[in-house]
């Protein structure tokens, strides 16, 4: 069950300084993104992301070249000579952010944490959604649906998904798919394009219900990791405790088969979700919070225009 959207008001357990602190960093993600979006990404998400179909406008006389197809015989009898159908593309999309708020979020090694950089990602994708007139809406999960906000226009509403990714503050600690895959599956009607921001740690077999979202919609992950995740550094005996289940374990980091056995069980794991994604043909995209993520935004957009375009 998700939490109504009045209960994320700021916690008692962020101090007014703090407060202070996330909406200037919402002010702050504000003017980078929307710059960025000024500068390339909105066209590059206006030609990557199609809407669903073309309206009828107008009729007007036939020009050499014209589709013959497009011809309306009708009004070319009663007018005496070719008129052809003229219709726009209906552009307007129904876009739905899901971010994951779970406690391995919080975590980040090198700058930002995972979920200041989903934040910033997010608002990238929704300054550049409603460039296009789109409307946004957002999912807030962790292994339940702490926050839904029904898909909406306006500078207002896109600041506030902003602050809500960054000051929420969740029930749940760990990660689970199921809260958003059940929305976007059984409630959300209108073909829409999703945005999975997470970093995946989970363990449940949601293949059968992903496989099905992703042909009712249109479905991009987007997995944020941090080097530390990945490999450990050799700095002697540290305690590593799981931030969504609190489990500690302590390993002597310069011993370099406890480094070799930990990146080859980070790698395994990484491996499997990325065949998984693979086989159901879903886009993802791999950021990390020690790297720019703009390259790896423009080659995913560059990508998908080409096979659009294919």
């Amino acid at each position: 069950m998700s939490r109504s959207p009045s209960s994320s008001e700021p916690s008692p357990r962020h101090s007014s300084s703090e407060i202070i602190e996330i909406l200037r960093k919402v002010r702050k993600i504000e003017l980078r993104t929307r710059g960025l979006v000024r500068e390339s990404f909105g066209g590059e998400y206006h030609s990557c992301f199609k809407g669903e179909g073309i309206d009828f406008e107008d009729f007007r006389e036939y020009q050499p070249g014209d589709e013959v197809r497009s011809i309306d015989w009708n009004v070319t009898a009663r007018m005496g000579h070719p008129f052809v159908k003229k219709f726009t593309e209906e552009r307007e999309m129904t876009v739905f952010v899901c971010v994951d708020i779970s406690a391995s979020g919080n975590y980040g090694s090198h700058g930002p944490s995972k979920r200041e950089l989903m934040a910033e990602v997010a608002a990238l994708l929704t300054f550049s959604a409603l460039q296009n007139k789109d409307k946004v809406g957002l999912i807030l999960f962790t292994d339940e649906v702490e926050l839904y906000l029904p898909p909406k226009k306006g500078t207002g509403h896109a600041l506030r998904l902003i602050r809500e990714i960054l000051l929420f503050e969740p029930e749940g600690h760990r990660t689970s798919l199921s809260g958003p895959i059940h929305i976007l599956k059984n409630a959300v009607r209108k073909r829409s394009l999703v945005f999975m921001l997470s970093d995946f740690l989970f363990e449940e077999d949601l293949e059968t219900d992903l496989r099905i979202v992703n042909r009712k919609h249109d479905l991009v992950s987007i997995q944020v990791s941090d080097p530390a995740e990945l490999a450990l550094p050799p700095v002697g005996y540290v305690r590593l405790e799981d931030p969504e289940t609190g489990e500690q374990v302590e390993v002597n980091t310069s011993n370099p088969r406890v480094r070799k056995a930990y990146e080859a069980q980070a790698k395994e794991w990484q491996d499997s979700i990325d065949r998984q994604f693979k086989r159901l043909s879903i886009d993802k995209i791999s950021l990390r919070t020690d790297e720019e993520y703009l390259p790896a935004l423009h080659s995913f957009f560059k990508r998908r225009d080409r096979s659009e375009i294919a």
